[in-house]
């Protein structure tokens, strides 16, 4: 059984996100994405475009100082959804954060068209953010 393409895509965007390469890493956003983030915290959020997302993402890195590390434990797919399983561990401002996320994806295209953040932890989250 082989896997379905969209984990191939999902992949692609960890490498480029890991990389820092934010020009692979368009490659496999959609210029029109929709990402959400929950909470109550300053990242928490519907964010429309790509410039709009990664401008999130890069307030992740710059609040953190860099440290914001996520890592896959696995990512699973079909023609609708694509989730994947991922810890992620951050420092700022002397709280730490290390955390299981779920990300919730719609894939079209070999590209993300809309993107949920669920934490393990919601209260720990904000509470990393505030």
């Amino acid at each position: 059984m082989t896997d379905h393409p969209n984990i191939a895509a999902f992949h692609r965007t960890m490498a480029a996100f890991a990389a820092g390469d934010m020009d692979a890493l368009a490659k496999t956003f959609h210029p029109e994405v929709v990402w959400h983030i929950g909470g109550s915290n300053p990242l928490a959020g519907e964010y429309r475009g790509r410039e709009d997302t990664f401008a999130v993402f890069g307030r992740e890195f710059q609040l953190t100082g860099g440290t914001y590390r996520p890592q896959l434990h696995d990512v699973l797919a079909n023609d609708d959804h694509t989730v994947a399983l991922l810890h992620v561990t951050a420092s700022r401002e002397g709280k730490q954060l290390d955390m299981d996320y779920t990300l919730v994806l719609h894939i079209r295209d070999d590209k993300i068209t809309e993107g949920w953040v669920l934490t393990a932890d919601p209260q720990a989250y904000d509470e990393f953010w505030s």
